[in-house]
């Protein structure tokens, strides 16, 4: 590269920045890395052109996703190239896309992003999935590209990047609202509850909140860090349902993500609702306990 042109990118002032990008078929990750740059001091205003032309990529200020380059240093962020191997670290092992070079942030929301665009397989290939999902954010960005017989210009096709980039950024930053003022809050409602759960139960294997909050992960990560032995370790968890004036009592997974209970209901309960499951359970004030035994309710804590 020229050195007329890294001098471009280092620039501080002058005319409207530039963010390169590839054009053709666009992909959730470069339209993530857009809208994230597009929301810096820096490229709040930047214009965006798309080209594989490398003498035009040479006059942006920033590249993502095109080039095969990677230099932060020079602002180039591709990950096509051979030999990339950047991870996010803390556990991370999915090689990274063009919006996770610029901002590492909630692997829960990007990571899934990178593992798409780079063809990471969320499980083991010779395992068949139960049923496929094409309601992901990566999924609907794709579906904004043009039908193989539809005929769009480039700027019809830089028209539905954009709108791609917004549908990615919306998502994005609903979760980081969450994040940060829902998800993050209720540590310490979790860190309370487990460390009462003698209170709750002398074996401990029970934990209870006042109010329902997210709780898996906090829960799991808690676990860990306290080192709370596997004897220990709740294997329910009872909170109100607040929107239906009643309790609930779920098992709690052997991972955050996983369908499967450390310890389920009794099979007896599962399938079982209002006054059958009293006769079952002769606890009163049932309403059910889930077919699989991962969830049970009640009109009442005292059910419990």
């Amino acid at each position: 590269m020229s050195e007329e042109s890294a001098s471009k990118r280092l620039r501080t002032s002058g005319p409207t920045r530039v963010i390169g990008t590839h054009n053709g078929t666009f992909h959730c990750d470069e339209a993530l890395a857009v809208f994230l740059l597009r929301h810096t001091k820096e490229y709040a205003d930047a214009s965006v052109k798309r080209t594989r032309d490398p003498k035009i990529l040479e006059t942006c200020d920033i590249v993502v996703d095109v080039g095969a380059e990677y230099d932060p240093e020079r602002l180039l962020f591709d990950h096509h190239q051979r030999g990339f191997t950047e991870v996010f670290g803390n556990g991370f092992k999915t090689k990274l896309s063009s919006a996770e070079l610029w901002l590492k942030l909630y692997g829960d929301f990007i990571e899934a992003i990178d593992g798409i665009d780079n063809g990471v397989l969320q499980y083991p290939s010779e395992i068949s999935p139960a049923y496929r999902s094409r309601t992901d954010i990566s999924s609907r960005v794709g579906h904004l590209n043009p039908r193989w017989n539809e005929s769009v210009d480039s700027d019809g096709v830089d028209a539905r990047f954009q709108k791609a980039s917004e549908l990615t950024g919306t998502e994005f930053l609903g979760r980081l609202d969450y994040l940060a003022n829902a998800w993050w809050p209720a540590r310490d409602l979790v860190l309370h509850a487990l460390e009462a759960r003698t209170q709750v139960d002398p074996s401990g294997r029970i934990i209870a909140f006042e109010q329902f909050a997210p709780w898996k992960e906090h829960l799991f990560e808690l676990e860990s860090s306290l080192n709370v032995s596997e004897e220990q370790k709740p294997i329910y968890v009872l909170y109100p349902d607040e929107t239906g004036g009643n309790w609930r009592i779920q098992a709690v997974p052997i991972s955050p993500d996983s369908f499967e209970s450390r310890k389920a209901l009794p099979e007896i309960w599962r399938g079982v609702r209002d006054s059958q499951l009293d006769d079952v359970t002769g606890i009163p004030g049932g309403i059910f306990v889930h077919a699989s035994g991962f969830i049970g309710g009640n009109k009442t804590k005292e059910g419990f």
